[in-house]
């Protein structure tokens, strides 16, 4: 909680209604985390006029709310001044035909209690404070403890300085009573320059049309009748509407009974400073979806999956697969091979270490091996086209539903990733652990082959020295046979014929069995190559484009909850202010009933 939290929620009290100080409190900070956290994505204006709101709503929960600053506020001859001094008692503001006769604001003060610091902050010249309290008063003014009441230069000056200070304590004074006459009340520059601006204020805008006593009765309920119409065009349809004459003194004991009641509900300060932050909520909200956009995790995002694609086929996670599918072959070749022929697979260079992935490993620690720049082919054309449209999509499928700011940063950061990326996903490939298996059954395979190309040569030979005793016509060698026997009791096939034929016919087809079974192992080879790869590809993706996406998100959700309009409930101190305006409205008529006759 700010340092003034305390003062503030301690100063509301039971009776400053519904209207909780603490809340306020909070409502500032969560305003201000909403400004933080929107950054340039939120309308400018909005941003700009945010600042000096929140910190005139710091400042004035900090002096606490036990005083209610009440401001008469007019223009020139609208009798305010002789309005303030009627409702003092006291000759406390200058008035006379001289105009602007208001040059700087004036304070009177009610209550025992100092008001220096509030009026130090009002910048209210010390020259000009009064403290109406007297031995003589006898408890008269005990009703007004707490009010501290300004009379402001004319809004409508000459003097441009004078309307400089009327524009700055409208913005910090609690209730505005604006006093109009009959001629000037529907004044363009009164509604357009200050009554328009309070839209939404009603609860804090008082008007009271002065000069009645020029006006027959016809005529001055027409014309309050006229002000309540503007009032309602320029969004102040519940403000309420006082007539009264300072020369004559009607409807004053009226106007002093709603000051009175302002200071005892002490809660105006709260419902002025909760009116202009809804200003700002309102203003700053109109830079937010007005509906909640969803914020899916990184790799749920729309699109995610055809990012991930592209950034693959452009890191060459294709090309390493193929290699790893074809590292695993060759290796298998090699080792289940026929052994005649195994050498013709030395011919080849080897397809990881023509990528420069030979060998590469996570190291022991679980930490990233230290790597090098692969040989993997750079993206074509086609491939930076197809990552930079996979960019666009997600740009545009998570930027629906939000407002252009917010889009736009939505689409700059899915936008198509720069040369960093291309190192990043060049080193998250290199670094990605490759399967590089060796199956048992290679090694059983592999001697299965030794021994029947050993068999084969035993078999070729054997025929061989068979054919060159047969051509020298030496005498014929007994030569063992296998296979069914005959009716004479031999054997159908001569062992050297069937260690050949068997040697070769049994090797060529347990190479063909074992290419066969290699390439399965190598499909699920490539299959776990490219998941792991798909892996570290989805993670630079998550850090380069779908996380900051996401960000953005979130970012937008929290800000836009935080600038949601905070739950309403209808003011308890409701009919006791109705009871009151009714019984100073009762007491205001009867006073001009008696004058008139």
């Amino acid at each position: 909680m700010s340092p003034f939290g305390r003062r503030a929620a301690t100063a509301s009290g039971p009776a400053g209604g519904l209207v909780d100080g603490r809340a306020l409190v909070e409502r500032v900070g969560a305003l201000r985390a909403a400004v933080d956290a929107g950054g340039g994505r939120l309308e400018t204006d909005a941003v700009a006029a945010a600042e000096p709101v929140l910190r005139r709503a710091e400042e004035r929960l900090g002096l606490g709310t036990g005083r209610t600053v009440v401001a008469l506020a007019g223009a020139t001859g609208s009798g305010k001044s002789s309005l303030f001094n009627a409702l003092a008692g006291l000759p406390l503001a200058q008035t006379g035909a001289r105009r602007p006769t208001t040059a700087s604001p004036t304070a009177c003060v009610w209550g025992p209690e100092p008001a220096e610091e509030l009026l130090d902050w009002l910048e209210v010249p010390r020259r000009h404070r009064s403290d109406r309290e007297s031995a003589l008063d006898a408890g008269d003014q005990v009703d007004l403890h707490g009010l501290v009441l300004l009379d402001l230069p004319d809004h409508d000056s000459t003097t441009l300085a004078h309307r400089l200070e009327v524009d700055r304590l409208v913005r910090l004074v609690d209730l505005l009573v604006w006093v109009v006459d009959p001629q000037k009340y529907a004044d363009d520059a009164l509604h357009a320059r200050y009554l328009r601006r309070l839209a939404g204020h009603d609860d804090v805008v008082l008007l009271v049309l002065n000069q009645v006593d020029r006006l027959a009765p016809a005529d001055a309920d027409a014309t309050q009748e006229d002000l309540r119409r503007l009032l309602a065009e320029d969004g102040l349809a519940r403000a309420d509407v006082l007539t009264t004459s300072a020369r004559t003194g009607a409807g004053v004991a009226a106007l002093r009974g709603r000051l009175a009641d302002a200071v005892a509900a002490r809660a105006l300060a709260l419902r002025r400073t909760e009116a202009d932050l809804e200003d700002v909520r309102a203003s700053l909200a109109r830079g937010v979806a007005a509906d909640v956009v969803p914020v899916p995790a990184a790799e749920d995002l729309p699109g995610a999956d055809q990012l991930v694609g592209a950034l693959a086929g452009a890191a060459g996670v294709p090309a390493v697969v193929d290699a790893v599918e074809g590292d695993h072959r060759r290796r298998a070749a090699r080792r289940t091979g026929w052994p005649p022929l195994r050498w013709t697979a030395r011919l080849r260079r080897e397809p990881l270490r023509r990528l420069g992935l030979e060998g590469r490993r996570a190291s022991g620690d679980g930490e990233a091996p230290e790597l090098v720049v692969s040989s993997v082919p750079a993206p074509t054309p086609s491939q930076r086209a197809a990552v930079e449209l996979a960019g666009r999509r997600v740009g545009a499928g998570c930027s629906q539903g939000l407002p252009p700011r917010w889009a736009a940063a939505v689409r700059e950061a899915a936008a198509p990733p720069g040369p960093e990326v291309a190192d990043a996903l060049d080193r998250a490939v290199v670094g990605v652990e490759l399967p590089r298996t060796s199956p048992r059954w290679w090694a059983v395979a592999g001697a299965a082959q030794v021994v029947l190309a050993v068999a084969a040569v035993v078999g070729l030979v054997w025929l061989a020295g068979l054919g060159v005793a047969a051509w020298l016509q030496l005498p014929d060698a007994a030569v063992p046979a296998v296979g069914p026997a005959r009716e004479d009791g031999t054997r159908v096939l001569p062992l050297p014929t069937a260690l050949a034929v068997g040697g070769l016919v049994l090797g060529a087809l347990l190479a063909a069995v074992s290419r066969r079974v290699a390439a399965a192992g190598a499909r699920r080879e490539r299959r776990r190559a490219a998941e792991r790869l798909e892996a570290a590809v989805r993670t630079v993706a998550a850090d380069a484009v779908l996380g900051p996406v996401a960000r953005v998100l979130a970012e937008h959700e929290h800000v836009r909850s935080s600038l949601a309009p905070p739950a309403t409930t209808p003011r308890r101190d409701a009919p006791r202010r109705t009871a009151r305006r009714r019984a100073g409205a009762a007491a205001s008529a009867a006073g001009d009933e008696r004058r008139g006759h």
